[in-house]
């Protein structure tokens, strides 16, 4: 068989495989029909055995016993890409974890294409890492190795914002000069881009791309924030200690975020929460922690944040049920909480898109379409300070965890044939 290219869109929360063919989706199924594969690895304790994405949810949330890993893409360029996890007494290199991920997501697509893929356009972040170009390098270098170590011979990168802004392109009928807006669950990034049927035939699109910029703020972020200013005080953060100090808050912070989740099950961890509670003023709250860090919980809570995030993106309240640490546990949550806890995190992310309109020299009036893409970008205090920015240019929503995946394979085909 004649080997052919691909995008892949390896996302924090999610991600696709596409597959650029004259007349059919370019997206290929990855699980059970669905073209997204949720970024997510559980290995069963009895045998170490690894299910991905949906079932790996699934797996997790029924009960069995295992370790959860997500949001393994936050890894790259930090530190503990290099370094590894126990996992049931036996070390895993971390990137060795992303190998698993990552060839895991080519075989897949094999099997759904019925063709082997060796050369490859990875989407990657504008910034991986924020100021720091030295980190942010060697994090599409180590994506380039795994890349190679799963089988592709040919790799290439393209902006994830850029490989959205193809995908807009191949639906339009005239210039148009686009800010693509891609919020995905580790990073925000920006593109302004001059995009027409025309220019879409051309293979070198570097003058067309009038600017890029981006900031390490995403979805996974506005999980955390929510759950720092909601759920953890519930545990006990911002309580006090009977010495009238604050309560340490490291742990809490551990359990906020997706990717630090299984340190809080540590020794050194455990003690250190005993420790907390035997000194907290209000041991009912720890009480609720340790009862969450012994049954191993805490991806099941940042779960329940999530879904609380997304249904307020949608409608001004929801519920939070917490019955799995204390029975009959409920918390309301309200679109203007949402708002207040991430409202620094989006004034980040407005300031990063000023910046960059400054830096094109381009004024806001000039700009046509403002295209939204990556599943947060649907986050209504997001938008509103977005579009405030550019009040003249027409809104369009593209596929929001599929747009990327779809412009990488028509990359991919312009680059590799």
């Amino acid at each position: 068989m004649h080997p052919e290219s691909c995008g892949l869109d390896f996302g924090t929360s999610n991600s696709t495989v596409g597959w650029s063919r004259p007349g059919l989706p370019a997206l290929l199924p990855l699980e059970d029909g669905k073209v997204t594969l949720p970024s997510v690895v559980f290995f069963h304790a009895e045998d170490l055995n690894a299910s991905y994405g949906r079932a790996a949810l699934a797996d997790y949330l029924s009960g069995h016993e295992g370790r959860l890993m997500r949001s393994l893409k936050s890894l790259l360029g930090t530190a503990m890409i290099d370094e590894h996890t126990e996992l049931m007494g036996q070390a895993l290199p971390f990137r060795r974890l992303l190998e698993q991920f990552i060839g895991e997501l080519k075989r897949r697509a094999e099997h759904a294409a019925g063709k082997p893929f060796s050369r490859a356009v990875v989407g990657r972040p504008v910034f991986f890492v924020d100021d720091n170009p030295k980190a942010d390098q060697l994090a599409e270098q180590t994506l380039r190795e795994i890349a190679h170590a799963v089988g592709f011979k040919d790799v290439a990168f393209q902006f994830e914002p850029i490989a959205a802004a193809f995908d807009y392109e191949s639906q339009i009928t005239r210039e148009e000069l686009v800010l693509v807006v891609d919020i995905g669950g580790g990073t925000s990034d920006f593109s302004l881009v001059r995009l027409s049927p025309e220019r879409a035939t051309k293979t070198d699109r570097r003058e067309d791309i009038l600017a890029n910029g981006g900031i390490h703020i995403g979805g996974t972020d506005f999980d955390k924030y929510l759950s720092l200013a909601s759920v953890m005080p519930m545990l006990g953060m911002g309580s006090e200690l009977i010495s009238g100090r604050q309560m340490p808050s490291a742990q809490f912070f551990n359990l906020a975020t997706w990717h630090t989740i299984n340190f809080a099950y540590t020794r050194k961890s455990w003690a250190e929460i005993q420790d907390m509670r035997r000194h907290a003023l209000d041991k009912d709250k720890l009480a609720r922690l340790m009862n969450l860090v012994q049954q191993r919980s805490g991806h099941w809570l940042a779960l329940q944040v999530e879904a609380a995030k997304i249904a307020l993106s949608e409608t001004d309240t929801t519920t939070i049920e917490l019955g799995r640490i204390e029975p009959g546990q409920t918390f309301l949550l309200n679109r203007a909480d949402f708002d207040s806890a991430i409202g620094h995190l989006v004034t980040g992310i407005e300031t990063t898109v000023q910046n960059l309109l400054r830096d094109a020299g381009v004024h806001t009036t000039d700009i046509d379409t403002v295209f939204f893409t990556g599943g947060s970008s649907s986050v209504p205090l997001l938008r509103e300070r977005i579009s405030a920015l550019l009040p003249d240019a027409r809104r369009v929503e593209g596929d929001l965890f599929g747009s990327i995946g779809a412009g990488l394979a028509l990359d991919a085909k312009r680059k590799f044939g």
